[in-house]
């Protein structure tokens, strides 16, 4: 899986085609060259402020939105490193609350890549490596890390043992890395998922998690007893009790009387929010206020995820009152989550666009009832299926008919407006084109 990143700023493109040039241009999984690199470094990763890192295949950033708008609303100062990017590249790296500036980052990355020029390291290796300098040189109170693939060899994973570790929602992703043939590891996909996302728990450390079929449930408490660790999992530990736009959180540590409410819609976000306070609530001293978690939760915010476009150049396309959705899903895991929060919704107009290695038909098989019109599109800049194989691969095993390729994400607006009756607007499958989309809707992340 490759990585790709452009900036309007000249010295931090200088940067990032000096990259694409140094790095072995995909993903490589394992801590050796991250290692050397930030020994390289002065190990920056050894002076980070209170750090909660957080695995899984979906929710993990909207996890680490909530954890970041918790702390901040209890006044702290927070890092956070986050990935992909939607828009600009900036997006991965915010320091004390702020994402990181041209100039420091442009700055950042060259010293990472005078370091490492000849450990052939990966995009991620070098962002991540960039990120912990950031992080050690600029005060904060508190430090949130987002895995990018994985847990056990992901680049993150070069950080001591964290005041707290996260485990959000399991599916199967990622599958020739993450399901690589390797002695010693479960052979049933789902328990290694899980055995691999379980690699970030580390002695001593508490870790709350989501809850989840027995066999996966096992493969992580084994990981905890293995490594002496604390487990705080959903169910057990704590619970969350839907109840129309709000929730009730409730645990043995204590529980939260008054309810909560989200502006990202779906109980899957509940549950992330929910994940989130109880990683607070297992960190030592000083926790947020029940007053602080209820702000946060209500201020958190993760763009591309179930996300309602406001005015802009591709929401003018069409005709006035249409709501146009945005959300980053690309898996059978959030093509389930993404039906559960459109089950209340008359069918929209779909918009999609997958990578090549995504499961297409597993991804919208979950939503198939929600579907009113289908419209292929590819994503630029990266391998993605072709808009005529996607719709004959929905109109085949979804049994679909209105299935429309078009060329790009406004072709599909402007067919809609033009062919189609009056309903909403989904556009989905990946995080790449939501960034496209925010892009071209001028809706850039702050």
């Amino acid at each position: 899986m490759a990585d790709h990143a452009h900036s309007s700023d000249p010295a931090v493109q200088a940067q990032l085609d000096r990259l694409a040039a140094l790095s072995p241009g995909r993903d490589i999984l394992g801590l050796e060259r991250i290692g050397e690199l930030c020994a390289r470094l002065g190990n920056p990763q050894l002076q980070l402020p209170r750090t909660f890192h957080v695995a899984g295949t979906n929710g993990k950033g909207s996890t680490c939105a909530y954890l970041r708008a918790i702390l901040e609303a209890q006044g702290h100062r927070v890092h956070a490193y986050t990935s992909p990017h939607l828009v600009r590249f900036n997006e991965r790296i915010r320091l004390a609350g702020t994402l990181i500036d041209d100039a420091l980052l442009a700055t950042l990355l060259e010293e990472v890549l005078d370091e490492g020029a000849d450990l052939q390291a990966s995009f991620f290796e070098v962002t991540t490596a960039a990120a912990f300098l950031a992080f050690a040189r600029i005060p904060a109170d508190d430090c949130v890390i987002e895995v990018g693939l994985g847990g056990r060899l992901d680049a993150t994973n070069i950080i001591p043992p964290p005041a707290v570790a996260g485990i959000a929602s399991l599916g199967i992703d990622h599958e020739a890395f993450l399901l690589a043939p390797e002695a010693g590891t479960p052979g049933n996909p789902a328990m290694r998922i899980a055995w691999e996302k379980a690699g970030i728990i580390k002695p001593g450390t508490p870790v709350a998690t989501l809850a989840y079929p027995p066999h996966v449930r096992d493969t992580i408490a084994a990981k905890v007893a293995e490594v002496g660790a604390t487990l705080f999992p959903e169910g057990d530990g704590w619970t969350v009790q839907a109840s129309g736009d709000a929730f009730r959180w409730t645990s043995k540590l204590g529980s939260i009387a008054e309810p909560l409410r989200s502006q990202m819609i779906g109980t899957h976000q509940m549950r992330n929010a929910g994940l989130a306070i109880a990683m607070l609530h297992l960190a030592a001293d000083p926790q947020p206020t029940n007053a602080a978690i209820a702000q946060g939760i209500a201020d958190a915010f993760w763009p591309g995820r179930m996300q309602r476009l406001g005015a802009g150049p591709l929401t003018a396309l069409l005709p006035d009152g249409t709501e146009v959705w945005l959300d980053g899903g690309h898996n059978p895991d959030a093509g389930a989550a993404l039906a559960t929060a459109l089950n209340d919704r008359p069918p929209l107009h779909i918009i999609c666009g997958l990578l090549r290695n995504k499961d297409a038909a597993g991804f919208l098989r979950p939503i198939a009832d929600r579907i009113a019109s289908f419209q292929a599109v590819p994503i630029p800049g990266h391998e993605h299926h072709d808009p005529r194989d996607l719709c004959h691969s929905v109109q085949a095993d979804l049994g679909i008919p209105d299935a429309q390729p078009c060329d790009d994400v406004t072709a599909a607006l402007r067919h809609i407006a033009d062919h189609r009756p009056p309903a909403d607007v989904l556009i989905c499958g990946s995080l790449y084109l939501a960034g496209v989309v925010l892009d071209l809707n001028d809706e850039w992340p702050i």
